[in-house]
């Protein structure tokens, strides 16, 4: 399947009656916006970006972002509501193709432990698969947040190191593991 093909084809995947995940799209930008802010104040040390550096984007910023063909930001709605949200980035220079990475997830924390997380990343998994070429997926973890740790390694993601310090949020610094899923393992 081609990229063009996927950008026309719009999947729900209903995980069980009261929730479906799906590719966002431009009407979906202000919820984005709302739960991303939402994400920055309740989970500060789990992303690289600040609450004060994002409060002033604009919904545009997303609607454009979410037409993008290196870009896949897919939501779960609980009864119409976004509650989780996964993106998935592609490289684009020629010796990086064969990667993607995994950024921004974010499940409420109302809705934790209930499978949405999870079913966010095999939706990441499952677009990585279709995308012609990706053999290799990449995310980072605060190493405290062994729920998301757990969760990524039941999906088979590996550790492959850990950068020391990468965050530093006031005066606390936070360790992230670098961990990839191998798609293709023909090497």
């Amino acid at each position: 399947m081609t990229l063009s093909q996927n950008k026309e084809k719009i999947i729900s995947i209903i995980v069980r009656e009261s929730m479906m995940i799906r590719r966002l799209v431009p009407q979906d930008a202000e919820s984005y916006l709302t739960l991303r802010l939402k994400a920055l104040q309740n989970s500060p040390e789990a992303f690289g970006s600040t609450y004060e550096e994002e409060k002033d984007y604009t919904v545009d910023k997303y609607k454009i972002r979410f037409q993008s063909e290196d870009s896949f930001t897919f939501g779960a709605f609980e009864d119409g509501e976004l509650v989780g949200i996964i993106t998935l980035v592609t490289e684009q220079r020629i010796k990086l193709r064969h990667r993607a990475t995994i950024v921004a997830m974010y499940v409420s924390p109302e809705d934790r432990g209930s499978g949405i997380g999870k079913a966010l990343l095999k939706e990441a998994i499952r677009m990585s698969k279709e995308l012609q070429g990706i053999e290799q997926v990449y995310l980072t973890v605060v190493t405290t947040n062994k729920a998301a740790k757990t969760l990524y390694s039941s999906l088979g993601f590996e550790v492959f190191g850990t950068e020391k310090r990468a965050l530093k949020l006031n005066q606390t610094y936070f360790n992230e593991d670098l961990m990839v899923l191998f798609l293709k393992m023909d090497w």
